[in-house]
């Protein structure tokens, strides 16, 4: 798990222990920084959970269009056939259409509700994984602390997001 500190804070904090460690000194202490947007985004495991998400929603989509174009054809159909038709049949169709019209509006929500519980759990499930990439990285290489979002600038000598990339690229193919 990772642990958030303002730079100043962090600073302070490494000052402190240094002083407390004995022959340590700052050159010890190995620093590595990760772009966690870059990561997300240049990952394979991102672009499947999106690939997957879009079929997932799309299947979905294309039944709740289907319900609005029912919808659509029998509201037509009242207000073009109402004035021939017989009270009883204006009076099914208009229940039919409200019901249809609540099955929709349930459908769509449930649709929306759905979508953003899936994207959740896919973006749950990237976010463990890149810890876990990082981690190991971190031990393999003897790095102490590895920093992340709020930086103002980082050289390309500490930044290990293609590392972790590439690494996140291996575990994918192995899958």
């Amino acid at each position: 798990m990772f642990i958030r500190l303002s730079l100043p804070l962090f600073v302070v904090l490494l000052l402190v222990c240094n002083a407390h460690a004995a022959p340590t000194t700052a050159t010890d202490i190995r620093i590595a920084v990760i772009d966690p947007n870059r990561i997300v985004e240049e990952s394979p495991q991102y672009e499947e959970a999106r690939r997957m998400l879009s079929t997932e929603a799309k299947e979905r989509e294309t039944e709740v269009l289907n319900q609005q174009e029912d919808l659509d054809r029998l509201t037509a159909k009242l207000e073009r056939d109402g004035a021939l038709m017989s009270e009883d049949e204006v009076q099914r169709l208009q229940t039919d259409i409200r019901a249809r019209k609540r099955r929709l509006r349930y459908a769509k929500a449930e649709l929306q509700e759905d979508f953003a519980l899936r994207q959740t759990e896919l973006r749950t499930k990237l976010v463990k994984q890149v810890e876990e990439v990082v981690q190991r990285i971190a031990k393999e290489n003897g790095i102490d602390v590895i920093l992340s979002e709020g930086l103002v600038y980082f050289s390309d000598r500490v930044d290990i997001s293609g590392e972790v990339i590439e690494r996140l690229q291996q575990e994918f193919d192995q899958r």
